[in-house]
Order: structure tokens, then C-alpha cells, then sequence
């Protein structure tokens, strides 16, 4: 449909949210700030602390209020809204829910942010997306591969739009932009693979349970997954805990390994096996029946429980090869590092990290050869303007077009990461159908595409 400024502007919409069942709204005279003359409303779900202490769903609502008209705010934790619409930008005048439910079916924003803890990213999303949302999703966006799946089919079917924070497709000087061109146009010969360090996880426990805070609805903060009791690191740190992330493997991985399989041309496939060697947190035995666990037939003590040591290698139907380290190191032991992405081609090497773009392949470049790359990556950012990850997003809300971290790449990108893990927890080699997506003779791998979830918080619209 053809959208007006002021139309567009109605529909930005930045949304946090985690569930409840206690009474969930806080009211203020409903008014939100907009830095830009429109309308397109915002609704924020999942915020953190006022710094963001917890996760960066603060600061990304933020920016979204940039390009619409912020209207409410949702946090499981009633310190969380407060904190946020105490923010000079809104003055107080956001709405403040606990229920993301009941944000969105009364307020019905155009546009949500959603900033929450890993686990809750999918039935939020997919409650938004129903509801006629546009979403903006902070990354990893999936717990499983099943719900990559299901994310996908809920996009298709409600044609809505859907952008995942994955702000290496956008910023950081365009390096990781210019890393994909430079691989896709030859520039280190063929037969192109990575090797990629994404940082250790760290893996202490038991802690002790505590008390939880008063303003803060624990129930609702688990949501699907199992209950447990309140630590401050099961909160503050999720993202070590199998439970609600995937340790580094889905956090940097996210990140990383998306932009790897985007440079080999595998960004819309997977890879054909899988096989590695790892290690879990302190409080993982070893042959853990992690089928169990998810179901609730196992237990482990309150810990660290990702991956902290690993190496994994993904092997593609192209010959290509992603190698996923926590940190890398060559065999002679002359090139180490702990985060980025080294590309080996058939004539050269380069290095690229969030940091640095090196390597005989860059410093050879010639002013002739940065002209064909600039007009390379105007083709790989959809022949759009390079931009801001956020404002990326909502020109495609303005035009209706897909975003540059559009859900589907996402999801394969998440696919691998999840079978990085999967591979660790059944500790043996993986096949993959990347077609019909399912492991080919592994009943334990298949069974780990899905986590069983508490119904109760998983309401249909």
C-alpha cells in the first residue's frame, strides 16, 4: 500500500516484553517523544536497567524512538519500565506494562522492539507478528532450530517486515561488508574458508540461590523454559545457561558465522556435517543426557552450563569449511587470535574482526579495486543506502521492502550455531539434510532441534 511520511512515522514501533500473570499495567497520561514529525508508533518489550544492565534492549528502543513515536514500555521487572520512562526522552509518559500480551492487543503498535532475554525472542515475535507488527528483533533470535523454522513461516504467511540485530550486515565501518565483497569477488582466489574465534564462555558454579527482588516477576522471566529458582547470575548471565541462550556459540556466533556463510554464498543453505570437540561448564558431567534436561527428567546444579571450550568444523556442499573456535590458534602457533574471522582462499588470507580490516589481500587493493568493491556492496546491501542498522529497518517499514538482516539468512545462520552445539552435546559427527532440515540417522540430534515449553506462556492471538 502506498505509505505517507506521516504514515510511515505512525508505524515505528520499539517493543521489550516478558510474561506474567500478575496485573500487568502501570499507566502515565500516554504521550511519547519522537525526534523526527510522524506517527508510526513504537512499543518497546524487554528494556533492561537504565544503563542496560541486564541486555541492550534499552539502547535499542532508544534508537528507535529516533524514527517514531514511542507509547509504551514492557519489562517483566517494574524497576526496568520505571528506569526507561524516567529517561529524559520520554518524561514519564509511556504506558508500563508487564505483559507483552497485553501491551500489544491494547495499544496495538505498528512497530515493536524486542530486547528480552534469548529465550523469549520467538513467542514474542511471533504473538507481534500476528498482531500486524512490524518487529524489530535483537539477535540471537532463535533458542532452537525449530523455531527458526517456525519464525520463518510466521514472516512468510503475515508479510510483515522483520529485522534481526545483526548490526555487522550494517555498521562498523562496513569492514564486514567489504570482508563479503572482497571473498565473493575473487580477491583471494577460490575454494574460500574461515576460520572463526568467538571467545570462551566462562564456566563456574554452583551459586547460591537467592531471594528474588521485590519488583520483579521471576515466574514470568522463565516463561517456556523449566522453572527454577532466582540467582543473580541465572539473570544477569542467561546467555551461559542452555536454558534461555547457547553461550558464545549463539552470541558472537550470531555475528560471525553469519557473516562467513554470507561470503561463501551459503547464506540461503547450510552445511552438510558437522563434527567438533568441546567442553561444558563445571556443574556438566560428562555424557550428559541433555534430551533429558530439556525435558525435565534430568537436572544440574545452578551454573554455568554453555559450551567453554570448542572446536567445530561445518563443511558446506561447496567445498567450503567454517572452523568455530572459542579462541584460534594455526598449527605452527604463529597466528592467534580471540574474535574474528580469518577467510583463506586459494591466493591469499585476510583478517577481519569489528576492529581491523588486514592482510596482503587489503593493503594490495588499488583505488580501481575500492570503486568495484563500494559498487559490490551496494549490491549485497540490497541497493539501498548504507545506513544505520535501525534506520535500515525503518525504511523498509516506510517501503515494504526486506531488510539487510532479514529473517530467513538468520535463520540458517542460527541453524549452524545451533548445530555447533548440538554436535558438542551429543559428541559425535553430524550429517544434515540443509533441504529438508533434519540430521540424517541421529534420533539424540534430531530430538535437540526442539525444546519442550510451559503452554501457559505461550499464548496464540
Amino acid at each position: 500500500m502506498p505509505t505517507t511520511r506521516r504514515s510511515f512515522l505512525k508505524k515505528s514501533v520499539a517493543t521489550t516484553a516478558a510474561l506474567t500473570t500478575v496485573p500487568y499495567i502501570f499507566t502515565s497520561p500516554a504521550s511519547a517523544c519522537t525526534l523526527y514529525d510522524g506517527d508510526l508508533t513504537v512499543a518497546a518489550i524487554g528494556v533492561g536497567g537504565s544503563r542496560g544492565r541486564y541486555n541492550r534492549g534499552g539502547n535499542i528502543s532508544r534508537q528507535a524512538a529516533k524514527f517514531g513515536k514511542m507509547i509504551a514500555v514492557c519489562d517483566v521487572d517494574e524497576l526496568h519500565n520505571a528506569e526507561f520512562n524516567a529517561d529524559e526522552m520520554f518524561g514519564g509518559k509511556l504506558k508500563e506494562y508487564v505483559d507483552y500480551r497485553k501491551l500489544i492487543d491494547t495499544e496495538k503498535p505498528d512497530i515493536v522492539v524486542i530486547g528480552t532475554n534469548d529465550h523469549w525472542h520467538v513467542p514474542i515475535a511471533t504473538y507481534a507478528l500476528k498482531a500486524g507488527c512490524d518487529v524489530y528483533c535483537e539477535k540471537p533470535l532463535t533458542l532452537t532450530i525449530d523455531e527458526g523454522k517456525q519464525i520463518c513461516k510466521v514472516v512468510k504467511e503475515t508479510g510483515k517486515v522483520f529485522q534481526v540485530g545483526t548490526q555487522q550486515r550494517t555498521e562498523m565501518d562496513r569492514k564486514f561488508l567489504k570482508a563479503i565483497a572482497m571473498v565473493q569477488g575473487g580477491y583471494i582466489g577460490e575454494n574460500v574458508s574461515a576460520h572463526i574465534a568467538i571467545g570462551a564462555a566462562p564456566g563456574e558454579g554452583p551459586f547460591e540461590n537467592t531471594p528474588t527482588p521485590e519488583k520483579l516477576h521471576w515466574d514470568f522471566w522463565l516463561g517456556p523454559a523449566r522453572s527454577a529458582d532466582y540467582s543473580l547470575e541465572r539473570r544477569k548471565f542467561f546467555r551461559w545457561y542452555m536454558e534461555y541462550s547457547g553461550g558464545k556459540m549463539t552470541d558472537w556466533g550470531a555475528h560471525h558465522i553469519d557473516i562467513a556463510q554470507w561470503a561463501i554464498g551459503m547464506e540461503q543453505t547450510g552445511p552438510n556435517s558437522i563434527s567438533g570437540t568441546g567442553k561444558f561448564g563445571n556443574v556438566v558431567p560428562e555424557n550428559f543426557d541433555w534430551v533429558g534436561f530439556f525435558e525435565g527428567k534430568e537436572t544440574l546444579e545452578n551454573g554455568y552450563n554453555a559450551a567453554t571450550k570448542f572446536s567445530v568444523d561445518l563443511k558446506f556442499a561447496n567445498g567450503s569449511v567454517l572452523n568455530v573456535n572459542d579462541e584460534y590458534v594455526s598449527e605452527d602457533g604463529k597466528t592467534k587470535f580471540p574474535n574474528g574471522i580469518l577467510f583463506k582462499g586459494s591466493t591469499g588470507r585476510f583478517f577481519v574482526n569489528r576492529g581491523k580490516l588486514t592482510g596482503k589481500p587489503v593493503e594490495n587493493l588499488t583505488e580501481a579495486d575500492n570503486k568495484k568493491l563500494e559498487e559490490a556492496m551496494a549490491k549485497l546491501y540490497k541497493n539501498k543506502p548504507i545506513t544505520s542498522h535501525m534506520q535500515n529497518f525503518f525504511e523498509c517499514v516506510k517501503d515494504r521492502s526486506e531488510p539487510i538482516s532479514d529473517v530467513y539468512t538468520h535463520h540458517r545462520t542460527m541453524t549452524s550455531c545451533h548445530m555447533c552445539n548440538i554436535a558438542l552435546m551429543v559428541g559425535d559427527d553430524l550429517k544434515w539434510d540443509p533441504k529438508q532440515e533434519v540430521f540424517i540417522g541421529n534420533e539424540t540430534a534430531n530430538k535437540l532441534m526442539v525444546r519442550p515449553s510451559r503452554s501457559k506462556f505461550l499464548a496464540a492471538v
